[in-house]
């Protein structure tokens, strides 16, 4: 069965959604043990910026795979 674009970038975006609360909780939790003290809204937008790379990663990925398999 063939994904559509907008199927796509939906699965993408939810998938990196669920990663950028994770991204953020484990921010929180991990930099501190490594002597890092950042304000939780310097951890939303160092999460927010992974985020937007990874949601643009996920996409291309999906299309080209989807693009090998239509070959």
């Amino acid at each position: 069965m063939r994904q559509s674009r907008r199927m796509s970038l939906a699965e993408s975006v939810a998938n990196v959604a669920v990663g950028y609360g994770i991204a953020v909780v484990t921010q929180v939790a991990v930099f501190p043990m490594f002597g890092l003290r950042t304000r939780l809204s310097d951890d939303l937008a160092i999460g927010g910026i992974f985020t937007a790379v990874s949601v643009i990663r996920s996409f291309a990925l999906r299309r080209l795979f989807e693009a090998f398999r239509a070959r």
